[in-house]
């Protein structure tokens, strides 16, 4: 019986053959007979895990490290090639197993049983988890005691978000979508939030987190400064994909004594720019109160701007007074704001994105403009996961 060799991994996560078939847990290299079964190849690894294929938290587990890294850039080359983009694409820096910091996990009752831990592949079961590569063990250690407050706080026909953080103080704990008044409660929740030395223990009845628990006011470090962290708020998934984003977008700047950080978020780039004059735009109340309360205790040349830049983005007028731009908008991408700088005078920008089809589109806005696209750094930090995200420099 013929066999056809797999020759990358799709979008979505399939192995594709030559001769264009879509073989689902299939890795470059491995051998696919008419019927579909697999022969594995030299990049085709033992799936850590038990509960993969079923968990939703991880699509390719059944790649090393290399074939992981050339999916990653694969998925960056097609986007550009869409656009008709093309640029150096570095290797991929992939986070380690066991280094996520935050994660959204769902809890729901069976019986007397509480499930805990990530929605099926494709599906709405909730797997729960006895085990988990990719979340930091800090975060891991949480899920077993949690099943049981949970096992007392949840009624039997809610299911409930459960947010996970690791802050500067500890665990952060949010629990999304579940009342728990009364005395009883409290001292559940106390009793939890004391004897697993949590940094914070909040929950969201629908109109906005309250903390239950919070001993000292909770921060996340950037850059050396510490932050105050808003519950839920959003965290670059690895302290290792941070400092590499972070690294990528500093090579862009170099010594930039003027930087706009675009989509600035909590200040993950605006911190790191000690010496720079930055003006930091980001519409999230939150995040952008929690970055000037932290660049006037640090004492930093820091104008943070409540501004949604979708309705009303920087102008290329004003960009012109800055010499590097940052930008890092979400999976949508940002074309209003692209077509700005691209008419701007901005010498350089460091674009950071989660979503290469977005960026590749936006990235062809500012080559329109006259921007050169000099690289790609390609960043893996949710593990075995279909996610890309990546740096880019862009000069004129």
């Amino acid at each position: 019986m013929p066999l056809s060799e797999v020759l990358k991994v799709a979008g979505r996560g399939e192995g594709v053959t030559a001769d264009g078939r879509y073989i689902p847990f299939a890795a470059p290299g491995d051998q696919v007979d008419a019927h579909g079964a697999i022969t594995p190849g030299p990049h085709h690894q033992q799936p850590p895990c038990r509960h993969f294929p079923e968990c939703g938290g991880c699509q390719l587990q059944h790649l090393d490290d290399a074939a992981w890294s050339g999916f990653i850039t694969d998925r960056i080359a097609g986007a550009l090639a869409q656009h008709k983009l093309e640029t150096e694409v570095r290797a991929p820096l992939l986070s380690p197993p066991r280094t996520r910091r935050r994660a959204t996990l769902h809890a729901e009752r069976r019986g007397r049983q509480v499930l805990l831990g990530f929605t099926g592949q494709g599906s709405h079961n909730l797997v729960d988890l006895q085990e988990c590569h990719v979340l930091a063990p800090e975060l891991f250690a949480l899920l077993s005691p949690l099943r049981g407050l949970l096992a007392a706080l949840l009624p039997g026909s809610r299911r409930i978000n459960v947010h996970l953080a690791r802050a500067d103080q500890g665990v952060d704990v949010l629990l999304d979508g579940l009342e728990a008044e009364g005395l009883a409660a409290a001292e559940a929740i106390n009793a939890f939030a004391h004897r697993h030395q949590l940094a914070r223990f909040s929950m969201d009845e629908g109109l906005g987190p309250s903390a239950r628990w919070e001993p000292d006011p909770v921060t996340i470090t950037l850059a050396g400064v510490p932050v105050p962290f808003p519950q839920g708020n959003f965290l670059q998934a690895t302290p290792e994909g941070e400092a590499a984003l972070v690294s990528a977008v500093q090579e862009v700047a170099g010594d930039a004594r003027t930087v706009a950080d675009l989509f600035a978020g909590l200040g993950t780039f605006t911190f790191a720019f000690p010496a720079a004059k930055v003006y930091a735009a980001e519409a999230a109340r939150d995040s952008i109160m929690s970055l000037k309360a932290a660049a006037g205790s640090a004492q930093r040349m820091v104008f943070a701007d409540h501004r949604d830049l979708f309705r009303r983005p920087v102008t290329s007028a004003d960009l012109d007074r800055f010499e590097a731009v940052v930008i890092d908008p979400p999976r949508a991408g940002a074309r209003e704001q692209a077509a700005e700088i691209a008419k701007s005078k901005a010498p350089f920008v460091a674009f950071v994105s989660c979503n290469p089809n977005t960026f590749a589109r936006d990235a062809e806005i500012l080559c329109e403009g006259g921007y050169t696209l000099d690289w790609i750094q390609p960043v893996g930090q949710f593990r075995w996961s279909t996610h890309v995200e990546l740096a880019a420099k862009f000069s004129r």
